[in-house]
């Protein structure tokens, strides 16, 4: 979806149409949710401070997120999805991957079912959507971002290659700011640049992800479309409007912070092993702290206790911004643990919102 939460702003208020605003970032501490592609003009993105949104663009809206509403948004969405196919991976409320190999309108064209699911969100729900079509769904990540806003890309299987090539690296999904500047120091500047790498050169230089990087330029990847994605972790955090340095303040915001995650664990029946406490600092550095338990838990006390006993482990380095608890090695993924699936090569035409 096009600048999702702020199109929806401006869809139930039209007086905000053509006008650049931001959802979230009000607040002394408020960081934007998502901003306006009026707003993007004046170079206000998510993830900055509203402060600094503020400053790049004086006359900005700003409007309290309604995460209800998304979500209602998001379920009509996701409901013409279903109509075409039923392998739809949702990795958003904005954004999802879908496998039309075989869908149920028996269009051939991936592009011309693109088109028509574009247009029935358009006219039934009043946003627009881009899309990106290709043989995986890292093609059709890459391609999605294309002709936004309200475009669509398709990458032929024998256009592929060549795309790659061309493609600047900071545009690969996965290569993030601080990659594509190491890549750049590397001389390596585009997709081509990068396939001349041979894979223990990149995983040198960036562990793991190497390999990632080394077959992905090779339009290689093979991760299927997923409709029953297994939930990961769960987290609750608070950024604060002041700067804390007591443990004692910590400590209380830690209690609120256990039982918001409480209520989200009960309303999705899940319970972990894992916690894992978040401290961000006032100069933007980021600490995680993990222990993992033997039994599964889901009580505020119990994660409280274990977020405490982090919080003492090492005292904090700075005045502190934002705390976070999460809760991950759920029981919701024992099933999914070690289950092996066979899987056979084939060429797919996938696409995603």
């Amino acid at each position: 979806m096009d600048a999702f939460y702020a199109s929806v702003e401006q869809l139930d208020n039209p007086e905000l149409k053509g006008k650049p605003l931001v959802v979230g970032g009000g607040s002394k501490r408020g960081v934007v949710s998502a901003a306006s592609y009026e707003a993007r003009n004046f170079g206000v993105r998510s993830a900055i401070s509203g402060t600094l949104a503020r400053k790049r663009c004086p006359e900005l809206i700003f409007v309290k997120p309604r995460f209800d509403r998304y979500k209602e948004i998001s379920k009509k969405i996701r409901n013409i999805f279903y109509d075409y196919t039923d392998l739809v991976e949702p990795l958003s409320l904005d954004e999802a991957y879908l496998d039309v190999t075989e869908n149920k309108k028996g269009i051939a064209s991936a592009s011309l079912l693109a088109e028509e699911i574009r247009e029935r969100i358009f006219k039934e729900v009043g946003l627009t959507a881009s899309a990106g079509i290709s043989i995986n769904k890292f093609i059709a990540k890459v391609a999605s971002d294309y002709n936004k806003p309200n475009g669509q890309k398709t990458v032929n299987p024998e256009e592929v290659l060549e795309f790659l090539e061309a493609l600047d690296v900071k545009k690969f999904y996965g290569v993030g700011k601080v990659t594509a500047e190491k890549m750049y120091q590397l001389g390596i500047y585009e997709g081509r640049d990068l396939k001349q790498k041979s894979e223990e050169y990149l995983t040198t230089h960036f562990g793991k992800s190497g390999a990632y990087y080394y077959n992905v330029v090779r339009g290689i990847h093979l991760s299927d479309v997923k409709p029953n994605r297994v939930q990961k972790s769960v987290a609750a955090e608070r950024t604060f409007f002041d700067n804390i340095t007591s443990e004692i303040f910590m400590l209380e915001k830690l209690e609120h912070i256990a039982e918001e995650l409480e209520k989200r664990l009960k309303k999705t029946k899940i319970s972990g092993k894992t916690i894992t406490l978040k401290i961000k600092y006032s100069d933007f550095t980021q600490q995680t702290r993990s222990k993992t338990i033997a039994y599964f838990i889901s009580d505020k006390h119990l994660i409280l206790d274990t977020a405490k006993e982090l919080l003492f482990q090492e005292k904090p380095k700075n005045s502190v911004r934002l705390l976070g608890i999460s809760l991950g090695n759920l029981n919701n993924t024992i099933k999914t643990e070690n289950k092996k699936t066979q899987k056979s090569i084939s060429v797919q035409l996938k696409f995603n919102f």
